[in-house]
């Protein structure tokens, strides 16, 4: 290989999109959900050094998954923490102490590698449409795209920076558009005052062992409803984002074994389920991220050498995320959104054929109702695709 093309291709994965788009995915899943993760890590009894390993067996496992399967699959494929798993963890523990909360995690990881082997999860996908997929995708991404916008009764000379330096970033270098954005986000914060970043210790964190303890209560109250939950309100959108936006040649079964798999492995260490991302992989799979397609795995690769940072500083990194404005990170996450929302809807309502089928995944999925435990993405597409066959039949 000659100089120059070493150097293009070292070039080519240090693009500032791809490397914006990884810390932006990363940004908005720690923000929006690590407070969750420490009720969960507390309702099961970790504390001090067991905490921090919590969150260094998490940022290791979705790193190491994100890395890995983009690079093994060229695509974007995005891994996150189980953020209902983690909710149902913080409600539902009770008495269960902290060892018999590691053997359910090791259990339900276990039952997630199986489902993943069997092939049942890629069988059940496939049967998808291509439609209601992209409109469960913008049912799901609406509410980002709102809290741009509300974001502004809070701080509106932040937002309204943000949202400026989007709008001319768009008009004369758009590939940087985000990037510029956060940019702009983050020096106007700084100015108000509003980045409280003293005091931050960079301690690494430390994987502690925490023995696992089987018993048949917890099989059944922990390890059975954070599987399903996983798979429903998790795994399900993770893979239909992957399906709306044009990478269906990457199988499910793989994907969701090795998540399954590494959370067998990490489960001993705090690491209480890993599955595949939604939100924030679709941020990695918009054309802010590169407008070629084939190329945006790398932001998916950039997203995962984050997460590894977050897991060795542990504690430390969610501490520095969380002095970023809560209306910053809502900012942020509803303009590197707004791209892949606009292309769910326009692709959910193209057939005049399945347009109500979609409107009803796409109402559903945006209403954020719960049954049974089981969030909106996954009744979404359940409603979506019992109309999608009742107007089939007719016609």
């Amino acid at each position: 290989m000659s100089a120059r093309a070493a150097a293009g291709g070292i070039a080519g994965w240090l693009r500032v999109s791809h490397i914006s788009a990884g810390f932006i995915a990363v940004l908005v899943g720690y923000t929006s959900s690590v407070a969750i993760v420490f009720q969960a890590a507390a309702a099961a009894g970790a504390q001090g050094v067991q905490l921090a390993s919590w969150m260094w067996a998490l940022g290791i496992g979705m790193g190491v998954t994100c890395i890995g399967l983009a690079l093994a699959w060229r695509a974007p494929v995005l891994t996150a923490w189980s953020t209902p798993g983690a909710a149902l963890l913080a409600t539902s523990l009770g008495d269960i102490g902290l060892a018999q909360a590691i053997g359910a995690f090791l259990a339900c990881s276990a039952l997630i590698t199986l489902c993943g082997l069997t092939g049942g999860f890629q069988k059940i996908m496939d049967w998808v449409p291509r439609h209601l997929a992209s409109a469960m995708l913008a049912g799901i991404l609406l509410r980002f795209g709102m809290d741009l916008f509300v974001s502004m009764q809070g701080r509106p000379l932040l937002v309204g920076i943000m949202l400026a330096a989007f709008l001319l970033a768009r008009r004369v270098l758009p590939r940087y558009a985000v990037p510029l954005a956060l940019a702009a986000g983050i020096a106007c914060a700084a100015a108000q005052g509003g980045l409280p970043l003293g005091g931050l210790d960079w301690t690494p964190a430390r994987p502690v062992w925490m023995p696992p303890e089987f018993s048949f209560p917890a099989f059944v109250g922990v390890a059975l409803p954070l599987f399903i939950v996983t798979m429903t309100s998790q795994n399900v959108p993770g893979l239909a984002v992957l399906r709306a936006n044009g990478y269906a040649r990457v199988p499910a079964s793989p994907l969701i074994s090795w998540t399954g798999a590494t959370g067998m492995v990490l489960a001993p260490f705090g690491g209480f389920a890993f599955n595949l991302a939604a939100i924030t992989a679709a941020i990695c799979m918009s054309p802010d991220a590169d407008p070629d397609a084939s190329q945006r795995y790398k932001a998916s690769v950039w997203a995962g050498v984050f997460y590894l940072l977050t897991g060795i500083f542990g504690a430390t990194v969610v501490a520095l995320f969380a002095a970023f404005p809560h209306e910053l990170v809502a900012a942020i996450a509803g303009l590197a959104l707004l791209g892949t929302l606009g292309s769910g809807i326009h692709d959910a309502l193209q057939a005049p054929g399945g347009r109500d089928a979609a409107l009803v995944t796409f109402l559903v999925t945006a209403s954020g109702m719960s049954l049974l435990g089981i969030g909106s993405a996954f009744w979404g597409l359940v409603l979506g695709g019992a109309c999608h066959l009742a107007l089939g039949r007719r016609h």
